[in-house]
């Protein structure tokens, strides 16, 4: 989705995600800084521990595209290289998408991400379930098994929130326009619409991470 346009849900920027073949991967050319991927002026903060270069997905859960892309990235995720720190960053183009920001760190903070992740991107896209506030997000999460009343303890927590701003602090320091979008060791940035499709971000992201091991 566009930030500047959330009537469209995922715009342009990631509009055929995974079906626009790449010219550029054809003919065998690298990738190009400008054209595939944008560097970063100010580095963006990392987590990542010595040794480990941080990929970042920017998501957000209402995006029908990153619903298409998850089941990908979710696969290179488990096959990526052992060095990579890959971790995903719910975004808040605006207020309304933080009830979402705090569902994805409520459940990372109760261990539900490997159960319920996928499940939030079903009931949105598949079962067309609401849920976009609260307490929408706490009934739904309550019908998983989940105790509501210790889901909503971390939904409304200090540390969860901490997150959510600190997750926006991100998303605004890698300049993400539009989701789904990955950033790489806080120094790169690519989405559906620089690198032709999802698919190839992926290519765009190994490729980004080859030249930071190398020390480029």
């Amino acid at each position: 989705m566009k930030r500047r346009d959330f009537s469209l849900a995922c715009g342009a920027a990631v509009a055929g995600s995974a079906l626009v073949p790449s010219v550029a991967l054809a003919q065998g050319k690298p990738p190009e800084a400008g054209t595939d991927y944008l560097v970063v002026e100010k580095a963006a903060p990392v987590e990542a521990p010595a040794g480990k270069i941080e990929v970042v997905e920017f998501f957000w859960y209402s995006c029908p595209h990153c619903n298409v892309f998850e089941p990908a990235f979710e696969a290179w995720r488990k096959r990526a290289p052992k060095d990579l720190a890959v971790r995903r960053v719910p975004v808040a183009f605006q207020d309304s998408f933080v009830p979402q920001q705090r569902l994805y760190y409520a459940l990372e903070a109760m261990g539900l991400l490997d159960k319920l992740h996928a499940k939030v991107f079903t009931a949105i896209h598949a079962e067309k379930q609401n849920l976009a506030k609260g307490e929408q997000i706490a009934d739904w999460v309550a019908k998983q098994g989940v105790d509501k009343a210790k889901f909503l303890e971390q939904f409304n927590s200090f540390s969860v929130a901490t997150k959510a701003t600190r997750g926006t602090q991100l998303q605004n320091a890698y300049k993400v326009e539009g989701v789904p979008a990955m950033g790489v060791a806080g120094r790169f940035y690519t989405d559906g619409s620089l690198a032709k499709s999802m698919d190839r971000a992926l290519t765009v992201v190994e490729f980004l991470a080859a030249q930071v091991r190398s020390g480029r």
